[in-house]
């Protein structure tokens, strides 16, 4: 038991600590631009989601692609 402990608390730093020490800046950009980005594709993934839900739920007409702007940031 002591052995399945000690393994389940590692494990746990181990997860803890890959989680927390995330890459938010890179050689590229600043790690605010960085975080923007990565919020940027979130809520896109987000909205992606609605669309779909929507869809199966048919709570919008057929012939719509998306409401959402697709847009591209350079």
């Amino acid at each position: 038991m002591k052995t399945f402990a000690r393994f389940a608390l590692l494990a746990g730093l181990g997860l803890a600590s890959s989680l927390l020490s995330g890459c938010t800046a890179t050689p590229a950009y600043s790690g605010e631009e960085r975080a923007v980005q990565i919020q940027h594709n979130w809520d896109y993934e987000y909205s992606q989601i609605a669309d779909d839900t929507d869809y199966i739920l048919m709570l919008r007409p057929q012939g719509t692609l998306s409401y959402w702007n697709v847009y591209h940031r350079n």
